[in-house]
């Protein structure tokens, strides 16, 4: 980029990004001097590296401020996230849209890479391994936020487990290591009978989001979703979930004055909590990760918010 400096020997660049770097050379007719970046802390961005260049003109420029173009050339390493469940229907989507927008992803899985192919699934590090049992401290090693799709069905006790214990153990190795985000992906808050919300799916979730809270007050984010639609791939097939999902979400978007007055009812967000596309809980989580003012609790008109957001960003 060029930026047009002031005076010949004393040019101030103003950019949130960059350190301080200072220099002082000098060629036939060119003199370089000082650029003063302020510093961010080291901490915010672990895994960045910086590399600038500035080049100015001669000394005897006045005071015209459109004669002394400043060339700068940085070249900026990006944040590296860790996806837990990464090959998984929505870790994989997360893991698509944020090498689209330049992120470093590695992906944590019990099967590893996925069987089918495509232009950012070579550019994503396949782990093949299960929470319980990874070694963190070769995973983790460079990690700006871990984000956890972990969860599933089966019996109660099934549920607890990697619903609530795998993401908890996720949560403290993170915090342990010294990762200063992590994100998860949760579930709606139903308006269930009590009896249906202590079963072990919602007791696990909602155990793994204090544990985020707690760990992370300042920068843990947890993402609520309901019905999430996409196309989803289940052992070679494809199942068009968004055949369902995207009419159902347009027709709910349109009738909401009406149905709103029902969302008091219970149980009734089974039925009205509109669904979500998995590329738009995605992108809400590329802007957690970009965004360190995005945290806490987000339902799914915030996730769509920030999906939006985020697919802003160039």
């Amino acid at each position: 980029m060029r930026l047009l400096g002031a005076r010949s020997f004393a040019p101030a660049i103003v950019g949130p990004f960059f350190p301080s770097v200072v220099g002082v050379s000098a060629v036939s007719g060119q003199v370089s001097v000082p650029c003063h970046f302020p510093r961010r802390p080291i901490s915010s961005y672990p895994a960045t590296r910086y590399r600038v260049k500035c080049s100015y003109a001669a000394s005897n420029v006045g005071e015209n401020f459109s004669t002394a173009p400043i060339d700068v050339d940085a070249e900026v390493k990006t944040e590296r996230i860790v996806v837990l469940g990464g090959n998984g229907f929505v870790g994989s989507a997360i893991c698509k849209a944020a090498v689209s927008k330049g992120i470093e992803v590695v992906s944590v899985s019990r099967s590893g890479r996925p069987s089918y192919s495509g232009s950012w699934v070579d550019q994503v590090t396949w782990v093949t391994g299960d929470v319980f049992y990874v070694n963190w401290d070769e995973v983790l090693v460079g990690a700006t936020a871990v984000v956890s799709t972990l969860g599933g069905f089966g019996s109660n006790e099934q549920m607890k487990k990697i619903n609530g214990e795998a993401n908890i153990l996720a949560v403290d190795a993170a915090k342990n290591f010294g990762v200063p985000k992590f994100i998860l992906i949760s579930v709606h808050d139903y308006n269930l009978p009590p009896f249906l919300l202590s079963s072990g799916y919602f007791t696990g979730k909602r155990s793994a989001e204090s544990e985020v809270l707690s760990k992370y007050p300042n920068s843990g984010v947890v993402l609520r979703p309901g019905f999430i639609y996409g196309k989803r791939k289940v052992e070679g097939f494809e199942v068009p979930l968004d055949v369902v999902g995207e009419p159902l979400e347009k027709l709910l978007k349109a009738t909401e004055s009406f149905t709103k007055p029902l969302n008091s009812l219970p149980a009734s967000d089974l039925l009205l909590a509109p669904p979500v596309s998995v590329d738009d809980v995605a992108f809400a989580v590329v802007n957690a990760i970009v965004d360190d003012d995005f945290f806490g609790v987000f339902n799914i008109e915030q996730i769509k918010e920030a999906a939006t957001k985020a697919r802003k960003l160039i």
